[in-house]
């Protein structure tokens, strides 16, 4: 009989103690639970929040601006680059070529002013040599018109003859001559100087022309080493040596470290009516999840993001489902650069921004 009793007595006991065990965890769980509701409702009373949201950054791809093979690939994958560091270098034997056959013909085009100067210079001594037969033929043929008229007066009287007459007519007559084909011989010469200067105006053009062609050259020579255009860190590689590359394809990507980072947080429609251009947000990323960052909002969107999208919907051509609209939200990244290092584009995140009412 007293043993029944001890037992009942321990189970009494331990019901007991299992009682108050289970009341007081179920205590801290409600206390617990309490607290987390409280700091909710604070915080959303407090923030907007959203969890759609990722870091972006600029990432631009490389591109070949000329056709030929691969002769030296100098980075790897996710390399680290500086701005004006070598990625590429593209084999230019065949712009090489071109470019000095350019240069070649530059360099004929001014010999060829030279030539033409030399060939005005020779034309101006022979105009003023034409000029001294022009005087020399005047002369002579004034000295044969009173050669010729005292001849006539003479014949005229009958005190010489007509054979005489005819030998200073023709004498006459070749001085005429000459002298006309003095002055057309001068006329010539002014002409071919003309010619000249116009000549040397179209060689000046010609030689603009082939500057123009060798400036070409010169810069089709430089497309094909392919330079970092800013300091970034490399994609994927997926070019080999030897590989034929055509002008316009892309040779890799590169994410842009000068332009900084920032986050795109997709709010729902009702959530963006406290928010302002400036205003101060806090951000916490996955995968960094005991690090926070802040951020100042950069724009709101003019658009829902489905209507950037490729079908965007159309509530008339079915059954409308009312859904809340998301509209995306630029946040400039802010603070040390060596921190932001460590995000990179298309990490996710959680943006939190606070509420200012009017």
């Amino acid at each position: 009989m007293n043993k029944g009793t001890n037992t009942n007595t321990n189970t009494n006991r331990t019901d007991r103690i299992i009682s108050r065990v289970t009341t007081i965890v179920a205590s801290i769980v409600v206390i617990c639970l309490a607290i987390w509701g409280i700091r909710t409702l604070i915080r959303q009373a407090r923030f907007e929040e959203t969890n759609d949201a990722q870091v972006d950054e600029y990432i631009n791809p490389v591109v070949a601006k000329v056709t030929g093979y691969i002769e030296e690939i100098r980075y790897d994958e996710n390399q680290d680059v500086k701005k004006g560091d070598t990625l590429v270098v593209i084999d230019n034997s065949e712009y090489a070529a071109a470019q000095q056959e350019a240069e070649a013909a530059l360099m004929n085009a001014k010999a060829q002013i030279a030539v033409i100067q030399s060939n005005v210079k020779t034309t101006d001594q022979s105009s003023k040599v034409y000029q001294s037969q022009i005087a020399a033929a005047k002369a002579k043929l004034t000295n044969q018109e009173q050669e010729y008229d005292r001849y006539k007066k003479l014949y005229d009287v009958e005190s010489a003859t007509k054979q005489q007459l005819d030998r200073v007519t023709a004498a006459l007559d070749v001085a005429r001559s000459d002298y006309k084909t003095a002055i057309s011989s001068y006329e010539a010469s002014l002409s071919r100087i003309e010619d000249a200067k116009v000549q040397l105006k179209a060689l000046d053009a010609e030689i603009k022309r082939r500057e123009a062609v060798v400036t070409r050259n010169d810069l089709t020579v430089s497309y094909t080493v392919i330079l970092a255009p800013y300091d970034g860190k490399m994609g994927r590689r997926t070019i080999q040596p030897k590989q034929l590359v055509q002008a316009g394809q892309t040779l890799a990507f590169i994410v842009d470290r000068e332009a900084g980072k920032w986050v795109i947080a997709n709010y729902k429609e009702t959530q963006i009516r406290h928010m302002k251009i400036g205003e101060k947000a806090k951000i916490v990323v996955d995968a960094y999840p005991g690090k926070s960052f802040t951020g100042v909002i950069e724009s709101l969107s003019g658009a829902t993001g489905s209507r950037f999208s490729l079908l965007p919907p159309d509530n008339a051509t079915g059954n409308f489902v009312k859904i809340a609209q998301r509209i995306p939200v630029r946040i400039r990244l802010e603070g040390n650069s060596e921190e932001l290092r460590e995000l990179s584009a298309g990490m996710s995140a959680v943006v939190a921004v606070k509420k200012e009412r009017n």
